[in-house]
């Protein structure tokens, strides 16, 4: 799990560029599967035809970034968001455009405290001597990820973009140890989830399955002087309750539980107050579509250290089996 892990994460894949990210996973499932395509907006489908219910398999292949909004006279580079980015955890790292070139994220001298630190008075320094320099290697629009390389300690990978090529990872181990079972599935493998549960939303619209079941990543209570919530790394993969998008649907919820009980495997339970997953979109589909998640347990999100236990990844991944095994 742990090699996967590494491929996927160290591959370009920022919101709305998913190209590259898209052809290595497609690369990694091929053969494994009856059909694989891409939609319009880019969501990667894999299909394994059955005669029972429509199954969606869901987690996003994005990652969060920047994007290059100004470039000054002495080549310096200024840059908005690409999902959610906190100015704390941008500062003083690198990031690397989408054609490799690397740059230095700073802020400006003048700032008189820290507090007052946001994305707007950061820049980012990719050695050039000047605009014209700059422009050599960035333009307008193009869009960088943070760097930050795929370690494990024990049993915990530390990495960017573990949010989401960890549930990415989960879905592709899963695909290629097909179970037995009579439902179509359809595993998806969602755009721009980051930037509001897009592909999610166009990818259901398609489908329109009778049930989905999404897997990403979900914050942690367990570090020094956090916000309290019940989930911890190690304790095995969290079963959502509800997030700020949707409030899972209690035949999924029930289903997630009694596989989880049926594998002996831990499991702990998700009521996540702020932000939302694929699910959210989903379950608003057409008249409806039952939806839930299976979420991992990740500490730093949105930050070069992510950081997941592979036990969660390893039992996520056997969950995620029994459920779809499971005659419906």
């Amino acid at each position: 799990m742990f090699d996967l892990v590494k491929k996927l994460t160290g591959i370009f894949g920022v919101s709305g560029n998913e190209e590259e990210i898209r052809e290595v996973i497609k690369s990694e499932i091929t053969g494994y599967v009856d059909d694989i395509y891409v939609d319009p907006i880019g969501n990667l489908i894999a299909v394994k035809k059955g005669t029972g219910k429509k199954i969606m398999l869901a987690a996003h292949m994005d990652e969060i970034g920047i994007m290059a909004t100004f470039i000054d006279d002495d080549g310096f580079i200024r840059f908005s968001n690409v999902g959610w980015v906190s100015q704390y955890y941008a500062l003083g790292q690198r990031v690397k455009f989408k054609n490799g070139a690397v740059g230095a994220v700073f802020y400006e001298e003048k700032l008189d405290e820290m507090k007052n630190l946001k994305l707007s008075k950061m820049y980012i320094d990719i050695g050039a001597k000047n605009r014209e320099d700059a422009e050599k290697k960035v333009r307008i629009g193009d869009t960088a990820c943070f760097v930050g390389d795929t370690v494990q300690e024990g049993d915990m990978i530390i990495s960017k973009a573990l949010d989401d090529r960890s549930g990415c990872a989960v879905l592709i181990k899963v695909l290629k140890e097909m179970p037995e079972t009579e439902n179509e599935l359809y595993f998806v493998f969602t755009v721009q989830e980051e930037l509001g549960l897009r592909g999610a939303k166009t990818s259901a619209y398609r489908i329109m399955p009778d049930m989905a079941i999404a897997v990403d990543v979900t914050d942690t209570g367990d570090t020094p002087e956090c916000e309290l919530m019940e989930v911890k790394c190690g304790g095995g993969p969290a079963i959502k309750i509800k997030d700020r998008s949707i409030m899972a649907h209690p035949d999924v919820k029930r289903l997630l539980e009694e596989s989880a009980r049926e594998l002996g495997i831990p499991y702990q339970y998700e009521v996540l107050e702020k932000g939302g997953s694929d699910p959210g979109a989903i379950h608003l589909t057409g008249g409806g579509v039952p939806s839930g998640a299976i979420s991992i347990p990740c500490r730093y999100i949105h930050s070069p250290v992510e950081t997941v236990n592979i036990n969660d990844l390893e039992n996520a991944a056997k969950l995620l089996k029994k459920c779809i095994a499971a005659k419906m």
